[in-house]
């Protein structure tokens, strides 16, 4: 079976996760899965939003279907210049502040400019600071060092900081012998990864999909947004591909993909998901059914902006989300197989 290459989707996403793109500053990304859906002879145009929709032809043009996925991650974002030339940051996005502490991260300037420094706390020392270990991890206490000989606001100013500009952090991607990609924001690029090399796979073999089909790289996801517009009035099915949450009580792990059964904002369409168990099954695809209990999606949030649509959620097993996370090839290996196959089936029965 010519399944999309889990090695060239790798490399993609070592790729992808190195490019900066915070929810709100995700042109550069957006230009570069751009120009690789281009050079695929793929039709593609961008929302106002920001987003990318990808669009391929099927034999019935009546129907659609759309499969998304989100290349903005999480971040955060200047919100004032401290008397001592530290910053104070303020999140974008759902995660805690001691995820990110002792993290490089590169600042952008409004004109472009980029400058680094470290996120610490502000007592970090302790050979200073008495209670160093136990002073709370918030919006007081942690701040940006930056990597320039600065000694006031002032200074800092001059270099062309100021409140407002976005801050990225290092993701430190690394692929270890045992088949582990450990890096920050798989959420969600190992899935638009896997969509890239799926799309690319469609292209390459010449495969004729039973439907019109869009991809939606969006980029307000981390925000609650980014997929909930330019769905077509023909669209029948509605994918979200994004991370599969991993901790106690949960059954997805690092392996296998997993099918999401329901989250924060209630179950997902029940015939679609025992559509994808069906396949699964069918081609001996590793899978697990799980539940994720403060989480929302791309599709969940189309269905809050009133589409009718049959909706559903997958994707890779992503391990310590919205921190330092890590995942395994065979989880994406599975995620892709089973998008492969999920592309070129019949539409459920929905009336």
């Amino acid at each position: 079976m010519p399944y999309p290459n889990t090695n060239d989707t790798i490399q993609l996403l070592t790729k992808l996760v190195s490019i900066p793109s915070p929810s709100g500053n995700t042109n550069e990304i957006i230009s570069f899965v751009e120009s690789y859906l281009k050079q695929l002879n793929v039709e593609t145009k961008r929302n106002r939003k920001g987003g990318l929709i990808a669009t391929i032809q099927g034999i019935d043009n009546s129907k659609h279907r759309m499969l998304t996925a989100h290349v903005d991650t999480l971040g955060a974002i200047v919100k004032e210049i401290k008397p001592s030339g530290r910053l104070k940051i303020d999140l974008i996005g759902g995660f805690t502040y001691n995820s990110i502490e002792g993290e490089y991260c590169e600042i952008e300037t409004s004109c472009g400019k980029k400058l680094t420094g470290t996120i610490l706390m502000h007592q970090t020392s302790v050979h200073v600071y008495k209670n160093a270990g136990k002073a709370e991890r918030n919006q007081e206490n942690i701040e940006v060092r930056l990597d320039e000989v600065v000694h006031n606001a002032e200074e800092v100013r001059e270099l062309g900081i100021e409140v407002g500009d976005f801050i990225s952090f290092d993701p430190r991607v690394q692929l270890t012998s045992s088949g582990f990609i450990k890096s920050r924001h798989l959420d969600d690029k190992a899935s638009v990864a896997i969509l890239l090399q799926l799309i690319k796979q469609l292209k390459t073999d010449k495969i004729e999909l039973p439907y019109t089909t869009h991809f939606l790289i969006s980029n307000n996801e981390e925000i609650g947004y980014g997929g909930n517009s330019n769905i077509t009035p023909e669209t029948v099915e509605y994918l979200a591909v994004d991370m599969g949450a991993i901790g106690d009580g949960q059954s997805t792990d690092e392996y296998t993909v997993s099918i999401c059964v329901k989250d924060s904002s209630g179950p997902y369409h029940y015939q679609l998901r025992k559509h994808l168990v069906q396949l699964a099954k069918e081609h001996g695809i590793d899978y697990k059914l799980d539940i994720y209990p403060y989480y929302g999606s791309d599709a969940s949030a189309a269905i809050r902006a009133g589409y009718d649509i049959i909706h559903g959620l997958i994707g890779p097993g992503i391990d310590s989300s919205h921190a330092y996370e890590r995942t395994h090839q065979s989880s994406i290996e599975n995620t892709a197989k089973l998008l492969y196959h999920y592309v070129q089936t019949a539409m459920i029965q929905y009336q």
